[in-house]
């Protein structure tokens, strides 16, 4: 997985309808830059496999060195989709044994309370170290790297 590529949008589903075959799904998202549309096809990982419904906060990542059409409203396939709460903010990096993301934008402190999975909802119970891990959390340090104890974390084997 060439996690690097992949772009987050966050916005609000304010529109889902049938896509160009009965296996795929439109959703339109009303972010904070104007309308994105996505195509869900039944490649994209939905987390939790959570039904998606008008008026959900999400964020989906699209694979950016895919070819996109040149239209406006921008219209992407949705590589993976995660469904947040109202403060959640998320992060798909490669994070190394000290759980430094590879950006150095955020450093991981894990707690008892966090949640541990895989893509499929299986326990993860290995190091999480040196893997492609998908972030949720709501706060972070002000320090340099920022920390934080996330919410949850989904490993990418």
């Amino acid at each position: 997985m060439a996690y690097s590529d992949y772009v987050p949008v966050t916005g609000t589903i304010t529109s889902i309808s049938a896509g160009n075959n009965c296996c795929s799904q439109m959703i339109t998202l009303f972010t904070e830059n104007g309308i994105v549309n996505f195509t869900v096809s039944p490649e994209s990982i939905i987390i939790e496999n959570r039904q998606l419904r008008q008026g959900m906060r999400v964020t989906a990542f699209y694979d950016s060195s895919l070819p996109v059409p040149l239209i406006y409203p921008p219209l992407y396939l949705a590589q993976i989709v995660i469904v947040m709460d109202r403060n959640d903010q998320v992060m798909l990096n490669y994070f190394d044994r000290n759980l430094l993301a590879a950006d150095r934008s955020l450093q991981l402190n894990i707690s008892r309370s966090t949640d541990i999975s895989t893509v499929n909802g299986q326990r993860f119970t290995c190091s999480l170290g040196d893997r492609v891990l998908l972030v949720t959390y709501t706060v972070t340090t002000r320090s340099i790297p920022p920390q934080t104890t996330p919410d949850s974390i989904i490993v990418f084997c």
